[in-house]
This record gives C-alpha cells, structure tokens and sequence, in this order.
C-alpha cells in the first residue's frame, strides 16, 4: 500500500499516513501538496494524506483549493495531536538560538514561546524538512520547530519539547483516493457548493439540512478567485452520501446553489481528546 505525503520522513503528515494506514504503509514523500493530489490521480500511489485544518489555526487553505480542482475524493479522516519541540544541533544551547526554521502553521501555533525567544522566523515548506536542512547544512545557531520523532530520525536534539501555545493542538488530514468510502453507519460526507446571489440563499441551503435532521460539523467559506467577494462553501455534515435523507438533502441543495461538489463520504475519525 502506497501513501504519498507532503513533507520529509519525519513530518506530521508522515505520523497521520501510519495513525490511519497503520505502521506497515508504505510512504512516499511529496514537496508540495499539489503532489500528493497529482500522485493519487497519476496512479503513482493509491492514497493520499493531506492536512484540511487545525485547532488552533485553523483551515489548510490550499488544501481546500485544490479540491476545486482536482478529481479525488476523501475516503477517510485521522486526527493527530501536534507536541511541538524546538530542534537544535546536538551541541547548540538555547542561547545561541538566532533564527528559527518551520512550516508557518507550525511558528504560527508555537507564537508565544517565539516571541520569548526573540528570534527570527524563516518559514519553509514542511517542519521535517527544516530539521533535515539544518543539518545538512550544520546549522548551529538555528533551531527547528518539529516533532519530537523528526529530531531522532535526523540524529538531532529536541531542545525545548511541547512549546505550542495550546496544549490542546490537533491537526485533522484527509484521506484522498479515486473513490471515497461505503457506509459504515459512522459516517460524515464533505462537499463544496456557491450560493445563487438572491436574499437568503445560504440560509435556505442550510436549512435542507436542518429540516432533515442532519449534524453540520463544519463550514468554511473561501474566494472563488473568479469574481471578487464571491464564494464558496465548503461544508462537512454527519451521514454517508448514500443514506436516503442524506440523498435527499444534497438533491434540495443542488436545486437552490449554483454549484455543487461532493468530495466524498468516510467513517468518522474516533476522537482521542
């Protein structure tokens, strides 16, 4: 089983291929996330993990872009908590600390013991990734922000462990694959759909929803980045695509938008916190 990921061995996307797949997965890294999608649909990899948002800061927005444009559907969701660490070279003290190296959701969640160190901040693609550049390069008066798990694949020392502002940090990924999943009974369905530009349009699609009974878990709107301040919805609800009500719903929801996309349905991620 091929899973490709976007970041080095070591990233947190890498910890969420094997939370879901389970240890014996076989991963391929991708730079960007653009690649995970572009392997999934070349048939270079079976499945995809992606991050789609995070507790504290919220959506992946790229992530949520692509999906606009690629043909893939979501097949499963893992929820990984985040313990950030600061990674040094072995032999460097938090003194000697100048500049610090990590993907910006992760300075962004580490923001309060940043500014205590009083560093600066270089954002790069991917949080394994800066701990594998530092060494590389023997970086000795820079640190890292990664996982505890990226400091011992690249012989590094985790400085300073579990300094996000928020204890409570998760991060949720998606599954990709060509096809999303059957019913499980535990279920939740993603989709994008655009509003009809009439009073009450988001209310009136929403409400397909409500008067069926239906769990809205989340709703993010982005740019269409066709028309200014017009958008689209991205919307995540309890029950499997399939299910009669669930059917009917997105039926409704069709006729009152003036575009719909299903992304797919999946078992629901068993939350641990």
């Amino acid at each position: 089983m091929k899973v490709a990921f976007q970041g080095e061995i070591g990233a947190y996307s890498e910890s969420a291929v094997y939370s879901f797949f389970g240890p014996s997965a076989e991963v391929k890294p991708c730079r960007n996330l653009s690649d995970v999608f572009e392997s999934v649909e070349q048939g270079e990899n079976l499945y995809g993990v992606v991050p789609i948002e995070n507790s504290t800061e919220g959506s992946v927005n790229q992530t949520y872009d692509l999906f606009l444009t690629r043909d893939l559907k979501v097949c499963g969701e893992t929820i990984l908590r985040i313990v950030h660490c600061l990674i040094t070279n072995p032999k460097t003290e938090l003194k000697s600390v100048k500049v610090v190296y990590s993907h910006p959701q992760a300075l962004a969640q580490c923001r309060g013991f940043l500014e205590d160190l009083g560093c600066e901040l270089i954002p790069t693609y991917d949080t394994a990734g800066s701990v594998k550049m530092m060494k590389e390069k023997s970086l000795m008066d820079a640190g890292a922000i990664a996982s505890e798990r990226a400091a011992e694949i690249y012989g590094m020392k985790a400085l300073v462990k579990g300094i996000a502002d928020n204890p409570n940090n998760y991060t949720r990924f998606f599954v990709l694959s060509k096809n999303d999943s059957p019913p499980t009974g535990e279920d939740k369905t993603s989709i994008i759909f655009s509003t009809k530009h009439v009073p009450g349009a988001l209310f009136h699609t929403l409400e397909e929803f409500a008067s069926r009974g239906i769990n809205l878990t989340k709703i993010e709107s982005r740019p269409t980045k066709q028309q200014p301040w017009e958008y689209n919805f991205y919307l995540d609800f309890e029950g499997h695509r399939l299910e009669k009500r669930c059917q009917e719903a997105l039926k409704a929801l069709e006729n009152k938008s003036a575009f719909v996309k299903i992304l797919g349905s999946y078992p629901k991620a068993a939350e641990t916190f």
